[in-house]
C-alpha cells in the first residue's frame, strides 16, 4: 500500500511539472526566472558582501586574516596563486570585495574575495568546503563607444591629448602606429591630428581605456599622413592612403617620452672637455631607466664599456647599417654579443655612464662605416598592400577617410576587417597582378 501511494504521488508531481505553466507550458521555478545579481561572476544575492580598499603596507594575508582565514590557508593560497596572480602583486588603494555566508549558528565564513587588479581586470580567490582553494582571473564586461576626436598641437602629442581630455592610452597607440613615419621630436605648433577609435566603458559610464583605432590622420608641416587598418597575411597593420606600409626599415627614434638635447654636428663644444669636436649622433634627454629599443632587426656586435660612451650596445643591420646606443645604465635581458634582435625590442635603459653630465641616450648610425645623421636616414617601406588585396583595401580606405574627414552613416562605417563584402563594381575595376 505504501509503495502504491508513493507511485501516485510521483505521477502527480510529474504532471504538475509538465502542465504547471499557462497554456500547458512547463512552470519556471523562482530560481530559474529571477534575474541573477552577478558581481565578479558570483551571485551576490547568496552572500553578504563587504567592500574595502587595500591600505598602505597592507597584505592580502592581513585582509584574509580579518575574515578568519588561517595563516596556513593563506600560505597554501600563496603557493597556488603564483602562476595566476602572485599575492605580492596586491597594491595599496585597490578595491576588494568579500563574499560572506553565515552557517546555521550565524557564524560568518568567507567564501570568496575579489580583488580589482585594475579598472577592468580582477581576480577572485575562493575558499571552499574540504579546504580546497580556487583562483580565477577575469575582466569586467564593458561596452564600446566609437569616438572621433581632433586636436591641434601646441607643444607635443601628449600635451594635446591631455589638454583635450582624451584617454592617455591614445598617445601611446598613435606613437606606435606612426613611429616609423612621423618625427615626434620634430613636432611644431600647428601640427594636428584626427583619430577614430573605440573607447571602453564599464557600466556605460566609467571610462576603461581604448580598443581598436579605426583610422587616423596626422598633419605634420602641412602634410597629412593617414593610418588605415587592414588585414594582410593574417595580420592587421596600418597603411598609408596609397597602400604603402606605415612600417619602415627603421624606427624614427629608439625611445619615447624624451627630447633632443643635441643634434648631429661636426663642431660641437663638448660639455665636459670644453673643446669643439664632432658629435656624430643625436642626444635624447630622458629620465634614467627609460626603455631603449632597437630601431631595426639586426645582430648585436658589441656590448660593453665604450670609454667615454659608457655602457654601449652596437647592432649591425641589413644594408650596411649599424646603430649604437651609448651611456646606458644597464642592458636588457638576453642582450649579448651575437644575439639577434627585432625592431622595437628592448635592449637597454637610459643612463649617464661614461663622459656624461646627466641621463641621456647618445644614438648613432653608420652606413658602410660612415657616420650619418640619424634624423635624416632615408626610409625604405615594408611590403605594400598586394594587388590581390587592393580592392578590399580601397573599400576600407574610402570609408575610413570619409569618417576622418567628415561624417558617415552608421551602416557605412568599417566595423570589422575579416569578412568584407566588396561591391562587384570595385572588384572588377581593381588592378590585376601582372603575369608573364
Amino acid at each position: 500500500m505504501k509503495k502504491w501511494k508513493i507511485a501516485i504521488y510521483a505521477l502527480l508531481l510529474a504532471a504538475a511539472g509538465a502542465c504547471g505553466g499557462p497554456n500547458g507550458e512547463p512552470a519556471q521555478t523562482e530560481e530559474q526566472s529571477a534575474p541573477r545579481n552577478l558581481l565578479y561572476g558570483i551571485d551576490a544575492d547568496d552572500y553578504r558582501t563587504e567592500t574595502g580598499e587595500v591600505g598602505a603596507g597592507e597584505t592580502l594575508g592581513k585582509i584574509l586574516g580579518g575574515y578568519g582565514v588561517s595563516a596556513a590557508t593563506v600560505d597554501r593560497l600563496d603557493r597556488a596563486a603564483r602562476e595566476v596572480f602572485p599575492l605580492r602583486n596586491i597594491r595599496a588603494g585597490h578595491k576588494y570585495t568579500a563574499f560572506i555566508h553565515e552557517d546555521s549558528l550565524y557564524a560568518p565564513h568567507l567564501d570568496y574575495l575579489a580583488y580589482e587588479a585594475s579598472l577592468t581586470d580582477y581576480v577572485v580567490f575562493g575558499f571552499h568546503d574540504g579546504d580546497s582553494l580556487s583562483i580565477r582571473k577575469d575582466t569586467k564586461p564593458f561596452t564600446l563607444r566609437r569616438t572621433k576626436r581632433s586636436a591641434t598641437i601646441s607643444s607635443s602629442l601628449w600635451g594635446a591629448i591631455m589638454e583635450q581630455r582624451m584617454p592617455y592610452a591614445l598617445a601611446a597607440e598613435m606613437e606606435d602606429i606612426y613611429q616609423w613615419t612621423i618625427d615626434f621630436f620634430g613636432i611644431q605648433p600647428g601640427d594636428a591630428f584626427t583619430v577614430v577609435y573605440d573607447e571602453r566603458f564599464i557600466d556605460d559610464t566609467i571610462p576603461a581605456g581604448i580598443g581598436r583605432i579605426w583610422g587616423a590622420k596626422f598633419v605634420q608641416s602641412g602634410k597629412p599622413v593617414y593610418a588605415i587598418p587592414f588585414r594582410q597575411n593574417g595580420k592587421i597593420s596600418y597603411w598609408e592612403a596609397d597602400g604603402a606600409s606605415l612600417r619602415k626599415q627603421m624606427l624614427k627614434a629608439p625611445l619615447k617620452y624624451s627630447r633632443i638635447s643635441s643634434k648631429f654636428t661636426y663642431a660641437r663644444k663638448h660639455p665636459i672637455y670644453k673643446v669643439y669636436r664632432p658629435h656624430t649622433g643625436v642626444d635624447y634627454a630622458a629620465p634614467k631607466g627609460t626603455h631603449v629599443h632597437a630601431v631595426a632587426d639586426g645582430t648585436v656586435v658589441f656590448k660593453g664599456w665604450g670609454g667615454g660612451g659608457g655602457n654601449t650596445v652596437k647592432i649591425k643591420h641589413p644594408g650596411g647599417l649599424m646603430t649604437a646606443y651609448l651611456h646606458l645604465s644597464g642592458y636588457a635581458k638576453g642582450i649579448v654579443q651575437g644575439a639577434r634582435v627585432s625592431q622595437g625590442q628592448l635592449i637597454g635603459y637610459v643612463g649617464s655612464t661614461g663622459a656624461s653630465t646627466g641621463p641621456h641616450l647618445d644614438y648613432r648610425v653608420w652606413r658602410n662605416g660612415t657616420p650619418i645623421d640619424p634624423l635624416k636616414i632615408p626610409q625604405e617601406p615594408a611590403e605594400p598592400v598586394s594587388q590581390e588585396n587592393r580592392a578590399a583595401f580601397e573599400f576600407v580606405r574610402d570609408r575610413i577617410v570619409a569618417e576622418l574627414d567628415g561624417e558617415v552613416k552608421d551602416e557605412e562605417r568599417i566595423t570589422q576587417l575579416d569578412s568584407l563584402e566588396i561591391p562587384a563594381a570595385r572588384r572588377e575595376t581593381a588592378p590585376q597582378a601582372q603575369t608573364e
